[in-house]
């Protein structure tokens, strides 16, 4: 199982990644040296969103899509998985 996740970083910015284990890789985005460079310098951060996908390949195309996508729709997947949540 994979995770393709966003997360907010201090600056306001927004950071897409993938990963086998989220909570190990939510960390090391705050505090290990194994985290992104682009994350690093933007601590802390927060995760956002996060969905789960069966395959490391399935896991990647969606991390591309949404990479590619404006900051608006990135916003706006977030505030509807926050809506449907109970």
């Amino acid at each position: 199982m994979y995770f393709v996740y966003i997360l907010e970083c201090a600056d306001g910015t927004l950071y897409v990644g993938i990963t086998n284990d989220l909570e190990k890789r939510l960390h090391e985005h705050n505090h290990a040296k194994q985290g992104a460079r682009y994350t690093k310098t933007r601590r802390p951060v927060v995760l956002k969103y996060f969905e789960r996908r069966r395959t490391r390949g399935r896991a990647l195309k969606r991390e591309y899509e949404i990479k590619t996508w404006p900051r608006a729709k990135k916003l706006a997947l977030i505030a509807r998985r926050k809506k449907s949540q109970p």
